[in-house]
């Protein structure tokens, strides 16, 4: 890797920037309207040079604890929504006072799981989004913490930030944090923990480097690495750095060596199955002889029930679910043409017996490869 691949930064005219609760509130104690002021006049100079822009943005619970005198993050779910609903006006008049002497125009766009299990409104904003960004309007995400629950949450706004790029298709997808990057050990616990500047975003190596969330926030580096994997579907870069380092987003535009560059190799992949990969919550798994696993990895191919050995979890025709090898590894997730029951009784059976073995003629695939995203 080079800084010729860094360069291809330049090109990114589809940013989103993602920023988290640890560098809004000033590590938890409030939230720093001064950072937010610099964060905005660093938007404003992005999009001047011709970007659209949208801000995936933390903060509104931690804003809220704050405002609510909470010492720690509350583990009760209505109390995190209480904070979510205190903070989420916090939040937005603070960027609505920045942008506004900027005569920047934003929007705010609360985004939960169910619009994006949805087709129809996973779609639907898509649209609205492109609408937003084509009026050289600024949009402000953030997960609708106030009403969601812990089954059915995005998981963090590192994944909602790489959700939103697949779903705008953005070139650039910018982590910004409270720390320089990815480093090769916990920067908190080795002292002589170096940064990783430049990787493959699919190097299985990673993932032993990643550490934990902190006091305030859901999102560790583990979290930042999944979304990152998760952007790369659509083609978008990735670039993790330090909010706090003076003019970062230009610095990274302009394609610096500054935090943690991570490319991809993958070819971007169909919308439908992008939103695929957006469903996060699957309701059942599915295991793979050798086989089936090489057809489904390496040739993109229907999982056909003949290839499958096992059947776990209680589902119905269209959830979601796993497809693993028989060691244990997710190769790839899609919608089930069976349900549970149904998928049980046609393990290992081939595809021309189907009718007769359960009294109907269903669908020659358990998964058709329509439906079907490897991971």
């Amino acid at each position: 890797m080079s800084a010729i691949e860094r360069q291809s930064l330049q090109s990114a005219r589809r940013w989103v920037i993602k920023v988290g609760s640890a560098l809004l509130t000033a590590g938890g104690r409030r939230l720093d309207r001064g950072v937010i002021h610099g964060l905005v006049q660093q938007l404003v100079a992005l999009k001047e040079s011709g970007c659209e822009v949208v801000l995936v943005s933390s903060g509104s619970v931690a804003a809220g604890i704050v405002r609510l005198g909470l010492e720690q993050r509350p583990t009760d779910i209505h109390e995190l929504q209480a904070a979510a609903a205190v903070g989420q006006s916090v939040l937005i008049r603070a960027y609505e006072d920045a942008m506004g002497p900027q005569g920047l125009v934003s929007a705010m766009v609360l985004l939960s799981h169910a619009d994006v299990r949805a087709r129809d409104r996973y779609l639907n904003a898509r649209g609205t989004l492109n609408t937003l960004l084509a009026r050289g309007v600024l949009p402000i995400i953030n997960e609708n913490d106030t009403v969601v629950t812990d089954e059915i949450r995005l998981g963090d706004n590192d994944t909602l930030g790489a959700l939103v790029a697949n779903l705008i298709d953005a070139d650039a997808f910018l982590i910004l944090t409270d720390q320089d990057g990815l480093y090769d050990q916990n920067p908190l616990k080795h002292p002589d923990a170096a940064l990783i500047t430049e990787a493959d975003v699919e190097d299985s190596g990673l993932d032993s480097m990643v550490g934990e969330a902190g006091k305030f926030g859901r999102g560790g580096m583990v979290t930042k690495l999944r979304a990152a994997r998760l952007a790369a579907r659509s083609g978008a870069l990735t670039v993790i750095a330090n909010g706090q380092a003076p003019n970062v987003i230009q610095a990274v535009a302009r394609g610096e060596q500054v935090g943690t560059f991570l490319t991809t190799q993958r070819r971007p992949q169909s919308a439908r199955k992008q939103w695929l990969a957006s469903l996060l919550h699957p309701k059942g798994v599915i295991i793979l002889d050798a086989g089936a696993t090489k057809m489904v990895v390496e040739a993109g191919k229907s999982l056909l029930p003949i290839g499958v050995v096992g059947v776990e979890g209680q589902f119905v025709r269209g959830d979601l679910v796993r497809c693993v090898s028989e060691d244990g590894r997710e190769v790839a997730r899609g919608l089930i043409n069976y349900n549970a029951e149904e998928a049980s009784r046609l393990i290992k059976v081939p595809s021309n017996q189907i009718p007769d073995l359960l009294g109907y003629g269903g669908d020659p695939e358990m998964i058709h490869s329509d439906n079907l995203v490897r991971v």
